[in-house]
């Protein structure tokens, strides 16, 4: 696919959602010389855009709910947007080139489908009874905390990133909390077994309560269609009033394969983030590049530069995958990874762990690289190591130092700039 449609001051650019993804693209969009004189945005939720990242603070307390607002209805109307919050597309006209919501019919010459994702649900018995949430929005934020602050106890589906931070949310709020992991660790994606022990500890202590390997079975029913427990394939019955799934997410891709667009596992786009029909693009969790599918925002932010620049600048920008980092967003809780979690025949491995301290590192190099690396406790390190992987830089100088802090391994591979003893005394 590729695409040479790009906005003039004329067309109508029409964004359908009004998640992160959207209103960065919006920040680029407004910005831009050429931008087009009309864009409207459609939101399925009743706020305007907010920052999700921030969900599982709200969830646990720490933040309030302004804390989390990006801009408000006003920014949007100062800037000639045109914003259609609670409504939901139901259908894509290509031919006509309009979409029609619940309340409305829009024509647009450029269309955006930025409809993010929704929760993966097991498939299991069970699953549609009451008492069964997701953690993906607002609302579902506002509802678990309710539920949290009345006690009782809760079972969270899911131990990677989303899923601990539910878990641990909802316990500070006063849950009795249950997590469930398929696998034999916890955030098997992003970590290495030491570190994901490390994190078992620590949340144990808290007060989580932890399985692994543990398979669904079905979810009981009360016999009034509410959910009564969770029960496991070996038997285990953890009793629940409530019920969290973070076990994964489902593009919303929907609309536009009801369209006719190109989807498999979500909505085909090019480098350009052009679709099969050059005048629509998708964006963000909803979309897929070459075999990648989105839960991150890294990527998807490099998606927005993209994007923005083929609707509105010089059409000169394309996307590429890049590594991304992983930090948990759990307070006191210091974790940073990227990179292969398991070391090849090929990787030399460097470590060092501290049990006293809780701190944890260890590197995967390859001819000298950096490929990989978890840090557990200190994690101050972590930005540097990933600066280094990207840049590829040959490490083999400061391979010694590598372990133990950014400026002496610097000092090692650039000596000639390494601070003098007199120096790094007055810094002190």
């Amino acid at each position: 696919m590729e695409t040479t449609s790009r906005c003039s001051p004329q067309d109508h650019l029409v964004i359908i959602g009004n998640g992160m993804a959207s209103h960065r693209l919006l920040e680029q969009v407004v910005e831009a010389p050429n931008r087009p004189a009309r864009i409207s945005v459609i939101g399925a939720e009743a706020s305007p855009a907010y920052n999700r990242i921030l969900l599982s603070p709200l969830l646990s307390g720490e933040l309030q709910p302004d804390a989390l607002s990006l801009r408000s209805a006003s920014w949007y109307a100062e800037r000639g947007i045109t914003l259609h919050l609670g409504e939901r597309v139901t259908h894509i006209d290509r031919g006509l080139q309009r979409v029609v919501t619940s309340q409305r019919t829009l024509a647009f010459d450029q269309l955006v489908i930025a409809t993010g994702s929704r929760p993966a649900l097991p498939d299991v018995p069970g699953m549609a009874l009451e008492g069964v949430h997701g953690f993906r929005t607002l609302e579902d934020a506002d509802t678990l905390a309710d539920i949290a602050t009345r006690g009782g106890q809760c079972v969270v589906i899911g131990g990677g990133l989303l899923g601990l931070e539910a878990a641990e949310g909802l316990r500070k709020r006063g849950a009795d909390v249950y997590v469930i992991q398929r696998g034999t660790q916890l955030m098997n994606r992003q970590l290495d077994d030491t570190a994901a022990r490390l994190l078992e500890a620590t949340l144990a202590k808290r007060g989580l309560t932890i399985h692994t390997q543990a398979q669904l079975s079905h979810l009981e029913d009360d016999g009034h269609g509410h959910v009564a427990a969770v029960v496991l394939t070996d038997g285990r019955r953890l009793p629940a009033q409530s019920v969290v799934v973070a076990a994964g997410i489902t593009p919303n891709a929907e609309l536009g394969a009801e369209a006719g667009l190109e989807t498999r596992r979500a909505i085909l786009v090019d480098n350009t983030l052009a679709t099969s029909d050059p005048r629509i693009h998708a964006l963000g969790e909803c979309c897929q590049f070459e075999q990648h599918t989105y839960g991150l925002v890294e990527p998807i932010w490099r998606q927005v530069e993209v994007l923005a620049d083929a609707l509105c600048g010089k059409g000169r920008a394309r996307y590429r995958e890049a590594p991304t980092a992983t930090k948990l967003k759990i307070s006191g809780i210091a974790l940073y990874a990227f990179g292969p979690t398991e070391a090849s025949a090929e990787h030399e491995v460097l470590s060092y762990h501290d049990p006293e301290s809780g701190d944890y590192r260890r590197l995967l190099l390859r001819n000298g690289r950096l490929e990989g690396a978890v840090l557990y406790g200190d994690t101050r390190t972590g930005p540097w190591y990933f600066a280094k992987a990207l840049a590829g830089t040959d490490l083999t100088a400061c391979r010694q130092a590598l372990l133990f802090g950014e400026a002496d391994a610097n000092a090692l591979l650039d000596p000639d700039n390494a601070p003098s003893p007199s120096t790094t005394l007055e810094a002190a």
